[in-house]
């Protein structure tokens, strides 16, 4: 099973609207193959927490002008670390540059097929490795 026509254009949309709002390291994975709940994972990050709202934000309001979908969940505002919006066939999840690095979301689903993003979707990609480079370890290595 792969992910649909639909989970694609969803995940093209909101990486698009990520990286318009400077969203940095975004990259989708597609899930359909492990998960039964979901399509596919989008993760992006920002280096502050207005940020993470500002990019989230922008995702809701494209998806839901250009797509006409909202979110059927939409948690961790409170502290904007870490913000997912779960559309059911899509999970997005933006995070802070230090969560997205501790975490290493990407670790956990490096099996799962990468879903190809618009090109200016992708051109900030590469920051979270580079961090782990200039800190001397890889990503999510915090023993």
């Amino acid at each position: 099973m792969t992910a649909t026509d639909r989970s694609i254009e969803l995940i093209n949309a909101a990486a698009q609207a990520a990286a318009d709002r400077l969203a940095h390291d975004i990259i989708a994975y597609d899930v359909s193959d492990v998960l039964s709940i979901t399509d596919a994972f989008l993760l992006a990050s920002a280096p502050n927490d207005r940020q993470v709202k500002s990019i989230v934000d922008e995702i809701e309001e494209q998806l839901q002008k250009e797509l006409g979908v909202k979110p059927v969940r939409r948690e961790g505002d409170r502290d904007a670390r870490w913000i997912l919006l779960d559309y059911v066939d899509i999970v997005i999840h933006v995070q802070h540059s230090e969560e997205r690095v501790f975490y290493a979301l990407e670790r956990l689903w490096k099996d799962c097929p990468e879903i190809a993003l618009p090109e200016d979707a992708v051109k900030t990609r590469g920051k979270a490795e580079e961090h782990a480079q200039l800190t001397g370890g890889t990503e999510g290595d915090h023993s």
